[in-house]
């Protein structure tokens, strides 16, 4: 019998030895892989913390006392040892668990997470709240190195700096976020990992400095000579200076050592730093080999590492970064930026070309946004890649930086729209909303990967902001498949801004697509010509500027128009024609299809889409509910309706 499966609570691994805990590891390990290797899931990032989990859980009383994880992309070995193994294997699947911590899923995790650098925030506002209700429990935040590439990590460890209470950080440094760190404080972390001295050399110049003659005055003047030699060596003086005693670093697999030192920086009343070196992807060798693509990694087949299903062709993100590669070879003013996700964004392929037009700025997206702004109005074209759900995180940066001062900036929104297994903290939904009422800034979504290319075109060819919205996923071909690389050498044609396209003319009734839901919203409608309806489907293309005289004309001609979006409904696409209509006194019923007030939580994108009614089925069920709703009603007055679906 497997010791994992005697494990129902962190308790109990108080009573093994260290040969167990040791058995125990390796025990996570193989679950871990066996089950990311079916569902797919976040690997290296799990790999490397299996026993710095165990020993965390064995020296804290969890869940009295808070253990807080950064991103939440480490957990999957804190929800094995605490009560959910049984159902481990519905990880990110849909109904099961997910995988990041989730305060509605266990009381061992104190605070959800999925963007980075919010653990140490997060952690001090519970030791203060431990403190001002006069409670006895430690606090411990884990963040990886990653994580310190964010500025809001930096915030909350001067804050807590000052504060002086009790909080342990603990620092997970694998050298990596997705991709291998880059900036300053990872050149300053490495340079740590080279001095494990530094903590005897601390210890042994304070015991110098107080055997030295001369009283106060000697007792200063070693202090200082202490000081010299500490900014000399340098290990953790960035964190003594921020308030933090800073001990390690220390060996992250090491179980012993780690609980060693536990027991001894949980008892200090004050902000502690320890820092512990691990290995991403440890005991898997593909990963340990390549922890950026098994980062988060889909199914595959764990004797090899190969994915268990090949793309059918190239993601949107690899179409994007292609393009821009194309037309960074016409104009040397084209630079890319990215917050930490060259391979998700397909930016590592441009970096490859141009590497001196790349950066990668860490996980700081505001900082991103702005040094475009920045790189804008010294006369170059930036573009800046970043997840619709980490774009969230600079929005005043977008606001205040780039729209107010109409700099041209394209911001190019990856994984826009429903993402998957990622769940609730990663779904690209709300970018529509949020963007839209921003002014100065163009916004559009292409309905192919063809259409991509031509708005990245437009996009840097117009004169101020502009956004460019593009799903999760294999791109969709006009033709349906990849044109020869002889036709995509061609020139791309820019598109007329503001103007979107009728793809097939109807009667009574309209469907208005925006971006990936044009495909389903043509589907749609072959469903209908089933069953004697004919629609008329648009591809809206612009959100902003929307295309006033197309859709004026569409409202007036139909008796049923129904807009679907892969966004918020709650000042998205739909509420803007609705408002477009009222302002022009145009009284049609209207039926949006979108993301409704709720979070959506994980399962495949097609799941996803047709519990939400964006599937071609649902939505063709959708019209003729309605249109059939219409014929049956008593005949009234034409008015302007809004029916959510």
């Amino acid at each position: 019998m497997r010791l994992l499966d005697q494990i129902d609570s962190p308790g109990d691994l108080r009573r093994l030895s260290r040969t167990q805990l040791q058995q125990l590891a390796q025990e996570l390990r193989e679950e871990i892989i066996n089950i990311v290797s079916t569902n797919g899931g976040h690997l290296a990032p799990n790999l490397g913390v299996i026993e710095l989990t165990l020993a965390l859980h064995t020296e804290l009383d969890t869940p009295r006392d808070k253990l807080i994880w950064d991103v939440g992309h480490q957990t999957y070995a804190h929800k094995l040892l605490t009560g959910r193994k049984d159902r481990f294997a519905t990880l990110r699947k849909q109904g099961g668990l997910s995988g990041y911590p989730r305060r509605d899923e266990s009381p061992y995790d104190p605070f959800g997470a999925g963007h980075a650098s919010t653990s140490i925030s997060a952690a001090l506002g519970l030791a203060v709240a431990r403190d001002q209700l006069g409670e006895k429990y430690r606090v411990v935040a884990v963040i990886g190195d990653g994580a310190l590439t964010g500025g809001m990590a930096y915030e909350a460890l001067n804050h807590a700096g000052q504060l002086r209470t009790q909080l342990l950080v603990v620092l997970n440094d694998n050298e990596m976020s997705i991709s291998r760190n880059v900036g300053a404080i990872a050149h300053y972390l490495n340079r740590l990992r080279l001095e494990p001295g530094y903590n005897r050399a601390k210890t042994d110049l304070k015991a110098l400095a107080e055997r030295l003659p001369g009283g106060r005055r000697a007792f200063d003047l070693a202090s200082r000579v202490k000081d010299s030699v500490k900014y000399m060596l340098l290990p953790g003086a960035l964190f003594e200076e921020l308030g933090f005693a800073y001990f390690g670093p220390l060996d992250g697999h090491n179980i012993e050592e780690l609980r060693q030192a536990l027991r001894y920086v949980l008892k200090l009343n004050e902000p502690v730093l320890l820092h512990v070196i691990t290995q991403k992807g440890k005991g898997y060798r593909p990963a340990e080999t390549d922890p950026a693509r098994y980062h988060g990694t889909a199914a595959f087949d764990r004797s090899t590492g190969r994915a268990t299903a090949q793309p059918a062709g190239p993601s949107y993100s690899a179409v994007f970064a292609d393009t821009l590669i194309q037309l960074a070879a016409e104009d040397s003013r084209i630079v890319a930026i990215t917050a930490a996700m060259p391979e998700g964004t397909g930016l590592d392929r441009f970096a490859r070309v141009y590497p001196n037009r790349f950066f990668d700025v860490g996980i700081a997206e505001q900082h991103a946004v702005t040094f475009a702004a920045g790189l804008a109005a010294g006369g170059l074209r930036p573009v800046v890649a970043i997840y619709s759900t980490f774009l969230q995180r600079a929005y005043d940066q977008i606001i205040h930086d780039v729209c107010l001062q109409r700099l041209p900036v394209v911001f190019a929104i990856d994984r826009a729209g429903l993402v998957g297994e990622d769940g609730a903290t990663h779904q690209g939904v709300f970018d529509l909303a949020f963007l839209r009422a921003i002014p100065n800034l163009i916004l559009a979504a292409p309905r192919d990967a063809e259409e991509l290319r031509q708005l990245l075109r437009t996009a840097l060819e117009a004169d101020g902001p502009f956004a460019i919205r593009y799903p999760r996923g294999t791109a969709l071909w006009r033709r349906g498949e990849v044109p020869s690389p002889e036709v995509l050498a061609q020139p791309i044609e820019p598109l007329v801004v503001g103007r979107g396209e009728v793809l097939a003319e109807g009667s009574r009734v309209a469907l208005v697509a925006y971006g990936a839901m044009v495909e389903p919203a043509w589907q749609a409608a072959a469903l209908l010509r089933q069953t004697g309806v004919t629609a008329t489907v648009v591809n809206a293309r612009f959100l902003k500027p929307l295309d006033e005289t197309l859709l004026l004309r569409i409202g007036r001609a139909h008796s049923l128009v129904v807009t679907i979006e892969e966004g918020v409904l709650a000042g998205g696409f739909g509420s803007a024609v609705l408002e477009l209509f009222s302002s022009h006194g145009l009284q049609v019923p209207v039926l949006r299809l979108g993301v409704p007030d709720r979070f959506i939580e994980h399962a495949s994108q097609a799941e996803q889409r047709e519990a939400l009614g964006l599937s071609a089925t649902a939505i063709a069920a959708a019209v003729r509910e309605q249109l059939a709703a219409g014929d049956t009603a008593e005949i009234l007055p034409p008015r302007l309706v809004s029916v959510v679906h």
